[in-house]
């Protein structure tokens, strides 16, 4: 139940750069990008018994089981920890599937901005331009949706407001994305438009309804012709409105809201309440690939990815660009992916600046927050190596950001079941 390897491994094959113009910059001020190390020799080397004990952490605050894998400029090195199927007692794999939640709302930006590219649609266009009715205020923008600043209620705050309950009333039913939207708009806005950043997953789901329209194609379609299929990516697929998980997989486990109270095989569901906000399946070996291509400029144009990363505040140590997440570790690096927690399962994706260094991190439980909490040190142990005790997050409600489930009733501490902070 135990395994750790390092290996080399030949170089991706690369995907050629979209080279049309991305759309003018909006006028709010971005915050300053405070990395500095960007090449292979300014990056100390990973902490790979640091990483092993943040595991094994999660796994003694009540994770099943924990994975990571780091791919370094051609270095992989990879540990796991515990089960991937408590009942038969199966060892997780690094090669497992799983489900990655909010990791999926980068794809789903990456759609969007080769759309831009393409000059289907521009960063600015209102979103009613597009999709006529759809939302209340004409001054929503694509640009709002994809930075978390359009002031679209988040939905999922409803539906997991009991997690176990709320969750069981949504694994096998199926939603029109649509219907998700009419679900936010039954709150009024969280903010003006072009206001602060506010995380919810009403926005890609936005976000879904534009590539649907701009392409005339289901999302799967987009994700795979866009993404999965250049870059070789055969362990992620968009499995919606299936419930099971294609191919070898970890399950994973929902915590449920009253202490001492058995875990959930949460594994199968249709993740319909979140589609183009989480629903993807994909493995960390996949993740990594994704990721480091995107922030070599292999998936959309230069223009494009500078759009992604204008950041907006996102939290103490983070900023928010177009669907891209950049955190800013101890030892003064910033890394770029994002987060994920869909019930049953915890995720942290991120590469270095230059995407020559990327980690993938799972916990298969959810509704945890201490789990939670503990894996942001895999950044730490991968990023900034050997060094003091890693710095956890002391604040839970700043996981509500990267969760489709949303906040508990009275009170902020996050309903893990949801997907990915973003």
């Amino acid at each position: 139940m135990v395994s750790a390897t390092t290996m080399r491994r030949g170089t991706a094959a690369v995907v050629a750069a979209l080279i049309l113009p991305a759309a003018a910059a909006h006028a709010a001020p971005p915050v300053p990008d405070t990395a500095r190390p960007s090449a292979a020799t300014t990056l100390p080397a990973p902490d790979l018994a640091g990483l092993g004990s943040v595991l094994r952490t999660a796994r003694s605050q009540g994770a099943p089981g924990a994975l990571a894998r780091i791919d370094d400029h051609g270095t992989v090195h990879r540990t796991s920890f515990g089960l991937a199927d408590r009942g038969t007692g199966r060892a997780i794999a690094t090669t497992d599937r799983f489900r990655i939640g909010s990791v999926t709302k980068i794809m789903s930006a990456v759609v969007v901005l080769q759309l831009v590219d393409e000059g289907k649609v521009k960063l600015d266009d209102p979103v009613n331009l597009h999709l006529p009715g759809l939302l209340p205020d004409d001054r929503i923008t694509v640009r709002h949706v994809l930075s978390h600043r359009s002031g679209l209620y988040d939905y999922t705050n409803d539906l997991f407001a009991r997690t176990v309950p709320g969750f069981e009333a949504v694994r096998t039913r199926t939603f029109t994305l649509s219907r998700l939207v009419e679900l936010s708009l039954e709150h009024p806005p969280t903010t003006a438009p072009g206001g602060a950043y506010s995380y919810s997953n009403t926005n890609f789901v936005v976000a879904g309804l534009l590539i649907r329209k701009l392409t005339g194609h289901s999302l799967a379609t987009e994700y795979r012709d866009r993404i999965t299929t250049p870059l070789g990516l055969s362990d992620t697929s968009y499995p919606h409105p299936r419930t099971t998980i294609p191919g070898p997989h970890t399950r994973g486990y929902l915590t449920p809201d009253a202490p001492a109270t058995e875990l959930v095989d949460a594994t199968e569901q249709t993740v319909s309440w979140a589609q183009s906000a989480g629903a993807v399946v994909s493995s960390a070996r996949d993740l990594n690939t994704f990721l480091s291509a995107l922030l070599a400029g292999r998936l959309t144009s230069a223009a494009g990815l500078a759009q992604m990363q204008r950041w907006i505040p996102a939290g103490t140590g983070q900023a928010y660009g177009l669907g891209l997440r950049r955190r800013d570790l101890s030892c003064g690096v910033s890394v770029y992916g994002h987060t994920g927690a869909v019930q049953g399962y915890y995720t942290y994706a991120f590469t270095s600046k230059d995407g020559g260094r990327s980690l993938t991190a799972l916990a298969t439980t959810s509704n945890n927050a201490p789990v939670m909490s503990t894996m942001l040190g895999t950044l730490e142990s991968a990023f900034c190596g050997e060094g003091p005790a890693v710095r956890q997050d002391s604040a839970p409600e700043r996981w509500h950001e990267d969760t489709t489930a949303g906040t508990r009733p009275g009170g902020t501490e996050p309903a893990g079941t949801g997907i990915s902070p973003g």
